[in-house]
């Protein structure tokens, strides 16, 4: 009977423990319907006082993990093995470390390579994730970015400060080409060929041939002249082109968004682009200043779009 008794207690004892375990695990809050454990906010609060404002600062604390967990795994963004060999690789030459020296200091700290490449994979893609959220979010107007850059040059001005700007500026001539349903793209190419011969023939001139024949009807009025620009105002490809052309030579037909094309950079010069780089100045400005501002507002942001219940604190 006495065994009994004692297997008993030891029974009761056990739903006891068991029961008490089942208290402490009880959910605090729920995120889109994951709910939240009493013993994870124990383990976010660390080592701070237990007192309520800390409970509710560390079960923010795991809100906003859980929050960015699940935008990474929406995300669906894989990191490669070669990119967080860069990064481990590039940590090990700023400490001053050969990358075996590294993983020794890792194993030292207790940190194996294995969870120290799956923290990098995870801050990479933490990071992608954000940066995304964030650029997606900026919105510069030209209006905006011009009153700014006006300011900035004024002031810069009249302080004295004012630092000018050269860069190449080309006086280009073209001729346009566009296909149509009756001239596809071998032929365009077969047209301004003709025309370029012609020119160097002297049969013609380019500016009577852009008259003539171009597309672009505006700069064609005036014999093909696009006046000087800066190159970084063209196409890519015909940025190119104009950089790469020598001065009196006229270009191989080339293609672009519009067309086919050939062109002469008639004249090359230094060209004042100190205005322009305050634009480029106050742009950056803007664009960084809404970043820091996106950035910081991200998990909110991430918050807005949740279900968040919070049972107790």
């Amino acid at each position: 009977m006495k065994t009994k008794w004692i297997k008993f207690l030891l029974l009761v004892g056990c739903l006891s423990l068991a029961t008490t375990g089942y208290a402490v695990e009880k959910v605090v809050a729920t995120v889109n319907g994951t709910p939240i454990l009493n013993s994870q906010v124990k383990q976010a609060l660390g080592k701070r006082a237990d007192t309520a404002a800390n409970r509710a600062a560390a079960l923010d604390d795991v809100i906003d993990d859980m929050l960015v967990q699940k935008a990474i795994k929406d995300a669906k963004i894989s990191v490669s093995q070669q990119q967080i060999q860069q990064i481990m690789h590039q940590i090990a030459n700023e400490n001053g470390l050969t990358y075996g020296q590294f993983l020794d200091a890792l194993d030292y700290q207790g940190i194996g390579e294995a969870k120290f490449r799956q923290q990098i994979a995870h801050q990479i893609i933490m990071g992608q994730v954000r940066n995304k959220a964030i650029s997606e979010s900026i919105s510069v107007s030209r209006e905006q970015i011009e009153k700014l850059g006006k300011q900035m040059y004024n002031e810069a001005k009249q302080k004295g400060t004012l630092k000018t700007v050269k860069s190449p500026q080309y006086l280009v001539s073209h001729i346009l080409i566009k296909t149509n349903p009756l001239l596809n793209d071998a032929q365009a190419k077969k047209q301004l060929s003709s025309l370029r011969s012609d020119i160097i023939a002297g049969k013609t001139t380019f500016a009577a041939a852009a008259k003539t024949y171009s597309k672009d009807y505006l700069s064609g009025a005036n014999g093909g002249s696009l006046d000087w620009n800066f190159p970084e105002v063209y196409e890519p490809e015909f940025q190119s082109m104009v950089k790469n052309s020598k001065k009196g030579v006229i270009s191989q037909p080339f293609k672009t968004k519009y067309g086919w094309h050939i062109l002469e950079v008639v004249d090359k010069r230094d060209g004042d682009k100190t205005k322009e780089a305050y634009m480029q100045k106050a742009y950056q400005q803007v664009v960084n200043q809404q970043a820091m501002e996106a950035s910081k507002d991200w998990v909110k942001t991430l918050r807005k779009s949740a279900d968040i219940k919070i049972l107790q604190k």
